[in-house]
């Protein structure tokens, strides 16, 4: 049994505002939400227990009803300190054998990753912790705190990070412990087991600089921005194997990635439909063309679990150089198309609560010279996925965006001429990658594929 613990006792303070922090909002949903999701969608996360400012837990017990938080099982009172709070969620836990997993509840960027690689090591290890070089030089001060004591060897510095995550006879007995001195102090949950339980080894994995804490007001446009570029990373426990039977429409399935895919899935036992305007005549531009696609599919499958929209045009080429209507097409066909690839595809993926899954580039983040056409609108692709994820979430659709590297396609070679192989992803393997977060638990995200 793996139980998330989300501390949320905290009033925020230093950020000098009315509410706790955790209740602030970021990428339409407060930070508290974003970080309980992270918990809630985690497939190794069985029960979730959220410790919350006593004032607030009923605001707390409205958030999981209204989000359908089924894992959370408890919430709980928190303390004026931090480990009174971690102490709540102890004495709460039933179960003797469980994994505690406690983690900051302005945190909202926790990667999947980052859960999977602190479970993991549960099951090794009776305390990990999460963590990240320390990039600056850390200096320690003398008594007066104005004075250089000591330069430590920054290879051996890391600044921690949350979750942590403990066996339960680990963390109960270090507080048993920890109790009994007059002196307790704590930071956190770690810094007591290594202190009261010293032949207790503490594993660290691996954290992210993007799995910052709200601490300061600078933060909450820090996290706006970071919600913007935020990236998925999959779990390798995801098997194609699993589609077998799904319905999944390819637009653009004719060539490169698209075509791809359609024949990777139908190799594991999915019932893949490609359609593009040059092998059937599909015109994303024209709704009634995608309306009819996904009609032929469903009146012979009578569902449709995926909807992939690959099709996209580059021109590389000065935007002066290019005439009014192919400035359109471009536009046309890598913006409203995927507008109406996406309204085309609600009644069914609503229906079947499955994907829709779009397609990025790596320079939606800054625009390139010769094709900011292209750029811009891969852009709009991933304000567009992260928006109707947030406004399909009740429904129970999922929209996700996969954001390549430099990919080896027929309409690159086409703009770029010969390039070195090996600076090149194979566009099978953005197809796995792509087949793979329709099999995620993903909405709303960016999944980068790059070069290894």
């Amino acid at each position: 049994m793996n139980i998330a613990v989300i501390l949320a006792g905290g009033v925020g303070n230093r950020l000098g505002m009315s509410k706790p922090k955790q209740f602030l909002k970021v990428a339409g949903k407060t930070v508290f939400e974003h970080t309980v999701d992270a918990f809630q969608k985690h497939n190794k996360i069985d029960e979730i227990f959220v410790v919350m400012h006593a004032s607030y837990v009923h605001d707390a017990e409205d958030m999981v009803m209204k989000n359908n938080w089924t894992k959370v099982k408890k919430v709980l009172n928190g303390g004026s300190e931090r480990y009174e709070s971690s102490l709540a969620a102890i004495n709460a836990c039933q179960d003797k054998n469980a994994n505690l997993i406690f983690h900051d509840a302005v945190r909202p960027l926790v990667s999947e990753r980052i859960i999977d690689d602190v479970v993991a090591a549960l099951e090794k290890y009776d305390a990990v912790d999460v963590a990240v070089p320390a990039v600056d030089t850390i200096i320690a001060l003398d008594e007066s705190k104005k004075f250089i004591k000591d330069i430590p060897n920054r290879n051996y510095l890391n600044r921690g990070q949350t979750p942590q995550g403990f066996k339960f006879n680990v963390i109960k007995d270090a507080y048993n412990v920890a109790l009994q001195d007059p002196n307790f102090t704590a930071t956190d949950d770690c810094g007591i087991v290594r202190k009261y339980l010293s032949d207790i080894s503490v594993y660290v994995v691996e954290g992210e600089e993007r799995n910052v804490k709200l601490t300061y007001p600078e933060d909450i446009y820090l996290l706006d921005k970071l919600f913007q570029l935020k990236s998925a990373t999959l779990s390798d426990a995801i098997d194609l194997h699993d589609l077998k039977n799904k319905v999944m429409v390819v637009f653009g399935g004719n060539s490169g990635i698209g075509k791809d895919m359609v024949e990777i899935a139908q190799r594991y036992g999915a019932k893949a439909y490609a359609f593009s305007r040059s092998a059937t005549g599909t015109d994303i531009v024209a709704f009634n063309s995608v309306e009819s696609a996904l009609k032929k599919v469903f009146e012979v499958e009578r569902r449709i679990d995926y909807v992939v929209n690959s099709a996209a045009i580059l021109n590389k080429e000065p935007l002066m150089h290019l005439d009014a209507d192919t400035i359109k097409r471009i536009i046309d066909i890598n913006y409203f198309g995927m507008v109406n690839v996406t309204r085309a595809a609600y009644a069914y993926v609503r229906e079947s609560k499955g994907q829709i899954l779009h397609f990025t580039s790596s320079s939606y983040t800054r625009g390139r010279a010769y094709y900011s056409l292209y750029s811009s609108t891969k852009a709009a692709v991933v304000n567009f996925v992260q928006a109707m994820a947030e406004e399909w979430e009740e429904d129970g659709i999922r929209t996700n965006c996969i954001n390549p590297q430099r990919t080896k396609t027929p309409m690159r070679v086409a703009n770029f001429g010969v390039e070195p192989d090996n600076t090149l992803l194979k566009s099978e393997d953005v197809a796995v990658v792509s087949l793979k977060t329709l099999l995620s638990g993903f909405t709303g995200e960016v999944v980068d594929v790059k070069i290894k």
